[in-house]
């Protein structure tokens, strides 16, 4: 098994990939910018390094720089995490060049599947549905606009590289095809210095349903499930949950197997997730994958209870899965909230400052993964989630139940966060039975109704005993100079450096 390994990444996913190699007996190795001087992961690491300014581009995105490191520090592998370089096919080839294992599947694999237009032709070989459009790279505008009166309006423009709603935008009549068309492409060229653009039927009101997959060098290929994305703002994931409410088990079968169909398509090894957009009665499409750890990863291990970053190591290591997919069941419900730092109430515009006070809940069922602690300015130079809250239950009702006593009980002041939309989504009607898409937020969410909800006098009492543990908590470790959790005594003190 490796013996070091190289977290190039920050925050909680570094800190979460650190404590599975800390029980695997793997020495870590970190790496922060100026502005993580401080931060949890630097100190929660065997080793940690410095690699430059604040921004991610003179820090984070240096391959060169960490390739040197690992040379330096023994490392043998590196673990991206997600964000930064964990997509980025240069780096991976520069790893291998270096005889570095990368955690991650193979350079080819996230080229193809990095381009939205490469990746459909792919998997349409293995016959995976696909919205019906042009899969390949618009080049003749009046072509396109035939090809979408064709299909029928309203139509999407997406672009082929990248995500998060750049470069997207709906059509509704042939009138304004060409130049939203242009606009798509502009917004294209100057997000991702890519420009390709292609066109698919507009699917009204979708459920966003992906699905988790594990694959070996072996040609093992096994899914872990499905997990519901759905409720989103600006194209973007706050709440997901495993398994999905509108799945039944055929359903839930032959997704599944398209989404391996889909890792096997570009011979994919390690963990990705493969996301498809459900419309009505039992259709799916494909939209895309994932060729990384996700943010969401929590829900599907605690439904499941695997390791996926162990399982990522042991197969960067060379070894089968450990598992084969007749072994696999659902166990439970698990519902994850992303802990932004935004303020829902002002369509959640970031909402960056210090936090004064950090409490996170715990008890039967529930997970925080965080690295956030009082007293911390959150950088503006990184995304904003502070954390992750989970809560798993034997039935989704009492998932929800978890989750919502988990948000009354979490303490964070002097920033607004997505703590009062959580609670709103897991007390909406909709939410609740299981009947929603990705238009919830539009459909719903209502901040001026927020606003007049007051607290009952036992959410104040649950705060005001929380304030109170947080304080006697602060206090007692304040008697000590630095706790042995924080690895004062550890190579990590010694070794700290610029670099």
């Amino acid at each position: 098994m490796f013996k070091k390994i190289l977290v190039a990444n920050r925050g909680e996913i570094a800190i979460r990939v650190m404590r599975t190699c800390r029980e695997m007996g793997i020495q870590t190795v970190a790496v922060y910018s100026e502005a993580d001087a401080n931060a949890r992961h630097v100190r929660y690491a065997d080793e940690a390094y410095c690699i430059g300014k604040a921004p991610s581009n003179e820090s984070y995105l240096k391959m060169d720089t960490i390739i040197d490191l690992c040379i330096e520090t023994g490392a043998e592998a590196v673990h991206p995490g997600y964000g930064f370089l964990s997509e980025n096919a240069v780096f991976a080839n520069k790893l291998k060049e270096n005889n570095i294992v990368l955690i991650g599947p193979t350079a080819q694999a996230m080229e193809v599947m990095g381009s939205k237009i490469a990746s459909k032709q792919a998997v349409e070989k293995f016959g995976v549905p696909l919205v019906p459009g042009i899969n390949e790279a618009i080049v003749d505008a009046n072509a396109a606009m035939q090809v979408a009166i064709e299909v029928g309006f309203p139509v999407l423009v997406k672009a082929s590289a990248g995500g998060g709603g750049k470069g997207m935008r709906i059509v509704e009549k042939k009138e304004e095809f060409l130049s939203a068309l242009q606009m798509a492409q502009n917004e294209a060229r100057s997000a991702f210095g890519d420009d390709s653009v292609f066109i698919e039927k507009y699917v009204g009101s979708p459920r966003h349903i992906e699905f988790q997959i594990m694959a070996d060098n072996f040609g093992n290929v096994c899914h872990l499930f499905e997990r519901e994305c759905s409720i989103q703002r600006r194209h973007q994931k706050l709440v997901e949950e495993a398994p999905s409410a509108a799945l039944t088990p055929s359903l839930r079968a032959k997704m599944g197997e398209a989404a391996v169909n889909v890792a096997r398509s570009c011979n994919y090894t390690g963990a990705g997730t493969v996301e498809f957009l459900l419309g009505d009665g039992e259709s799916f499409y494909f939209l895309e994958m994932n060729t990384r750890l996700q943010v969401e990863h929590p829900v599907t291990e605690m439904i499941t209870g695997l390791d996926l970053v162990r399982e990522q190591i042991n197969v960067a290591y060379g070894l089968p899965l450990s598992f084969k997919q007749e072994d696999l069941k659902i166990n439970g419900h698990a519902i994850e909230l992303r802990v932004c730092a935004e303020d829902p109430f002002q369509q959640f515009l970031p909402n960056i400052g210090k936090v004064n006070q950090y409490l996170v809940p715990n008890g039967p069922g529930i997970r925080v993964d965080d690295c956030m602690e009082s007293n911390m300015e959150i950088p503006i130079y990184y995304d904003n989630m502070l954390a992750k809250l989970i809560a798993w239950g034997s039935t989704r009702e009492q998932a929800i139940e978890r989750l919502r006593r988990a948000i009354k009980e979490y303490v964070i002041t002097g920033i607004e966060t997505t703590l009062s939309f959580g609670e709103f989504v897991l007390t909406h009607d909709a939410f609740l039975s299981g009947k929603f898409d990705t238009h919830f937020i539009q459909k719903f969410f209502n901040p001026e109704e927020m606003k007049n909800v007051e607290m009952t006098d036992e959410e104040l009492s649950v705060l005001a005993s929380a304030a109170v543990s947080f304080f006697m908590q602060n206090k007692s470790e304040n008697i000590s100079a630095v706790s042995a959790t924080d690895h004062s005594e550890s190579k990590w003190f010694h070794s700290r450096k610029e670099y």
